[in-house]
């Protein structure tokens, strides 16, 4: 499976307006390769590179199963049309949360994307670890995409 942006090249610095010192709006996804045996979709944005421990930018589940991209500036509301489900970020909130690091060395962003073969059983506004722990034993396929970002 591979996991792409047409909002930034993989290792490269992401646009400031998918940064809290922009528009804070989340990038455009897009993939392919997924198996054909899909129930749904998980993604979660993280900078491993945070001062204290990883930083949770974005949670999002039960992307249906026939999804191959995700639009720039996905709303932030709990619960989407599609009938995927926004986890919270560590920001306290539901949906993107663009990178905001401290001043220094930039931090990567590693978008990871999941095939799984059901859908969770999560309610809206989910943790990172709960979506970790209703993956288990239901990952076919995983990909990932990442930037950097940094204030000087």
């Amino acid at each position: 499976m591979n996991l792409s942006s047409p909002s930034f090249q993989e290792g490269a610095t992401i646009p400031t307006k998918h940064t809290a010192d922009g528009d804070n709006v989340s990038p455009a996804l897009e993939w392919s390769g997924a198996p054909g045996n899909v129930k749904s979709f998980a993604l979660v944005c993280e900078d491993p590179d945070a001062p204290r421990s990883t930083w949770i930018h974005w949670v999002l589940y039960n992307l249906p199963a026939d999804a191959k991209e995700m639009p720039e500036a996905m709303p932030p509301d709990a619960k989407l049309p599609s009938g995927a489900l926004h986890g919270v970020n560590d920001f306290g909130n539901p949906g993107y949360g663009g990178p905001a690091p401290p001043r220094g060395k930039p931090h990567r962003y590693v978008f990871k994307l999941f095939a799984l073969d059901d859908l969770l059983k999560l309610p809206e506004k989910a943790t990172r670890a709960q979506l970790e722990q209703a993956m288990k034993g239901h990952l076919l396929a995983s990909a990932q995409v990442m930037c950097k970002y940094g204030r000087t």
